[in-house]
C-alpha cells in the first residue's frame, strides 16, 4: 500500500510517499480502508524527531482516520465489514489502510463526509478528556481557550458553548478572532495586540476564568495562574512556547487552583475506549443533529503530506487540515 514515511528527522520535505506492507488487524482490531486522515500538531513534532510512537505503533505518522472497515481481527464485536467509521489510532494514519482498535472507532455521524469525519477523533478525544473530564467544565462556568482557531480550539468553542459555558479565546489575527466569535465564543482576544490576562479580568469583573485550556506553555504558565478564578483548573495539552517557566506558586495556593494536563497518544486501550464511550453518549448525538461540526481549512492528497505540514507550521489555518486518498 501507499504510505507516508518520515525519511529522517527534519522539515516537511522529509515526508515521502512509498510502498509498505498492508497491515493485518490483530485481536480486537479492525482494518480500515482510509479515505481521509487528519493532520495534527503531534505529527509535525514526530516528523522532527521529538515524539516517538508508543511501543507497538507504526512509524507512519497519522493519529486519526476515516474510511470503511474491510477486515476484522479475532473477537471483534462492535463492527462489521463495510461499516463507515472514524477512528483514533496510535499511528499509521497517513496510508491507504490503517489498523485501529475496535473500541477507538466511532460511526461516521449522519450527514458527514469522510473528510469531515477524519477531523473528529484526535480533536474530540483531546477536548473531551481535557476540558470536560480533567477540567471538569460545567454549564455556567467560564473557559479560556488558547489557540482558539486551531482544530482543538474550534472544537472546544463549539462544545463548551453548547454545554452552557461562557467561552473566551486567544488567537493571533483579526481573521482568526472573527472565526472564533462566529463559532460561539463570547470574546476573542488578539494575543499580539492585547493582554489576555487584563482582558479576561475585565470580561469577568475581575473574577477570572474557571477553566483554561493551554497549548502554549512558556510564559503563559504564570499568566494563566493570574487569569484563573478561585478554584480554577488549568489544563495543559501542549507547549508551543516551551514546557518550563518560573512560577510563583503562592497565587495557586491562595486561589486553590488545580494545575493538570495530559497527553492522549500513550494512554491505554481501556482509557481511550472510555473516552470513546463518553463521546458516543454525550457528543455524537450533537454531531448527528448537525449542532457541532469540524471546521475544515484545507485538504491535500496523501502524496502532498509535506505541503499539509508546511501549512500547519505557518499557523495561518483555521480549523483542521486533512489528507485525502
Amino acid at each position: 500500500m501507499k504510505a507516508i514515511a518520515i525519511t529522517e528527522p527534519g522539515g516537511p520535505e522529509v515526508l515521502q510517499q512509498h510502498e509498505i506492507a498492508t497491515p493485518t488487524p490483530g485481536p480486537g482490531e479492525i482494518l480500515i480502508k482510509v479515505e481521509a486522515a487528519g493532520v495534527n500538531r503531534p505529527d509535525t513534532i514526530q516528523r522532527m524527531g521529538f515524539y516517538a510512537p508508543p511501543p507497538g505503533s507504526p512509524d507512519t505518522p497519522g493519529l486519526e482516520v476515516a474510511g470503511t472497515v474491510i477486515a476484522l481481527g479475532a473477537n471483534v464485536s462492535q463492527w462489521k465489514i463495510g461499516d463507515p467509521v472514524c477512528a483514533l489510532v496510535g499511528g499509521g494514519g497517513y496510508a491507504e489502510y490503517c489498523v485501529a482498535h475496535e473500541s477507538h472507532a466511532l460511526p461516521v455521524p449522519h450527514g458527514f463526509n469522510m473528510i469531515e469525519a477524519a477531523g473528529l477523533p484526535e480533536t474530540f478525544f483531546t477536548v473531551w478528556t481535557n476540558v470536560f473530564e480533567r477540567g471538569a467544565l460545567k454549564g455556567g462556568e467560564s473557559l479560556l481557550i488558547h489557540g482558539g482557531s486551531s482544530g482543538i480550539g474550534t472544537t472546544a468553542i463549539q462544545l463548551a458553548t453548547i454545554f452552557g459555558a461562557r467561552v473566551f479565546t486567544t488567537a493571533g489575527s483579526a481573521e482568526k478572532c472573527a472565526a472564533c466569535l462566529e463559532l460561539g465564543a463570547e470574546a476573542a482576544i488578539n494575543y499580539k495586540t492585547q493582554d489576555f490576562v487584563a482582558e479576561v479580568k475585565t470580561l469577568t469583573e475581575k473574577r477570572g476564568v474557571d477553566v483554561i485550556l493551554d497549548m502554549v506553555g512558556g510564559d503563559y504558565i504564570p499568566r494563566n495562574i493570574e487569569a484563573a478564578a478561585r478554584d480554577g483548573r488549568i489544563v495543559s495539552i501542549a507547549f508551543l512556547n516551551g514546557s518550563t517557566a518560573e512560577v510563583n506558586f503562592m497565587p495557586m495556593m491562595l486561589k486553590r487552583l488545580t494545575l493538570t494536563g495530559s497527553t492522549l497518544r500513550p494512554r491505554s486501550i481501556a482509557e481511550k475506549a472510555g473516552i470513546a464511550t463518553a463521546l458516543k453518549e454525550r457528543v455524537w448525538p450533537l454531531l448527528d443533529a448537525g449542532r457541532v461540526k469540524p471546521l475544515i481549512d484545507a485538504t491535500f492528497p496523501l502524496a502532498e503530506a509535506a505541503k499539509a505540514h508546511a501549512l500547519m507550521e505557518k499557523s495561518t489555518h483555521i480549523g483542521k487540515i486533512i489528507l485525502t486518498l
